[in-house]
């Protein structure tokens, strides 16, 4: 028996030795980001492509409150109902507390000043392809909005997928920053693949998941049931999406679509966020969604 004990604890040790490694959270080089300049106009345009006011501002906030991060919004899933915090620059309730490296890191990382594993409906998990650059300048934008003092609402989230440890594996496995689209691009569907992939994170809406929640990088912006389980995300690869450039271009300007309807749903705030981009910067999310694969 003492023979057959050993190898078991040992297998057990080793186990618990490599579920730790794995599931350990990652940190940005502080140095690098350190050694960035933030500058908090070049912020804002950083922070409208990321869509930071369509999840964190409060319900139906109007065109000036939309800058109140007071948080609050709900968010359904099949793994519970996620509730967006307060990412304000209150020190108490926000993150005014944070130094600019705490809020990098959960940006980037999906990692918190206490060391915890966020949950990945905060898309870090595409927010991980921002340069250091656009992340220090979206810090210093973030440090000058107004202060909410609305207090966090807890996740609705049941046994086993609260058990944040595990989160640390879940991004071992689908945390991926490798670009989607690969090849020799112009300067135009690389500033495009930045936008869509990387701040705009269409896909986290458009792309189907598997059952751990993780993307299916190889139907990327093929259309996705709605995580509420009520409809669906839309295909917009060129299999589906058959407008021009300009039409696109139009519809992330005005909201509205060559068949003289307007945008619906999550989409207006998107919209709204597109619509306050260069017209460069819309033009480059056209090229980009043309240039895609087709996903049947």
């Amino acid at each position: 028996m003492k023979r057959l004990l050993w190898p078991v604890l040992i297998v057990i040790v080793l186990g618990l030795a490599v579920f730790g490694l794995l599931t350990s959270p990652a940190f940005l080089d502080e140095t690098s980001f350190l050694e960035q300049t933030g500058n908090a106009d070049r912020g804002k345009t950083v922070f409208d492509a990321s869509g930071c006011a369509s999840c964190h501002a409060a319900e139906n906030a109007d065109e000036e409150s939309h800058l109140i991060l007071t948080g609050g919004k709900r968010f359904d899933s099949p793994f519970g109902t996620f509730i967006a915090p307060n990412l304000s620059s209150d020190v108490e309730m926000g993150i005014g507390g944070w130094t600019d490296y705490e809020i990098a890191n959960a940006v980037i990382n999906g990692v918190g000043p206490q060391k915890q594993h966020y949950f990945p409906a905060f898309p870090y998990a595409t927010y991980n392809k921002m340069t250091l650059a656009d992340l220090a300048d979206l810090v210093s934008y973030l440090r000058e909005l107004p202060a909410s003092d609305v207090k966090n609402q807890p996740h609705e989230v049941s046994f086993p997928f609260n058990i944040r440890r595990n989160l640390g594996g879940w991004k071992f496995l689908f945390a991926s920053d490798d670009w989607v689209m690969q090849g020799d691009l112009s300067d135009e569907l690389i500033r495009g693949r930045y936008l869509v992939e990387a701040l705009g994170h269409c896909g986290e809406c458009h792309t189907p998941r598997n059952a751990l929640g993780g993307m299916k990088r190889g139907k990327w912006l093929g259309g996705a049931a709605h995580p509420s389980g009520k409809g669906r995300i839309p295909n917009i690869t060129p299999a589906a999406l058959e407008w021009a450039k300009g039409d696109i271009v139009e519809y992330l300007t005005s909201g509205f679509t060559p068949e003289f309807d307007t945008a619906g749903g999550e989409m207006v705030e998107v919209v709204e966020n597109m619509a306050r981009l260069s017209q460069s910067d819309r033009e480059a999310i056209a090229a980009y969604l043309l240039a895609l694969p087709s996903v049947e």
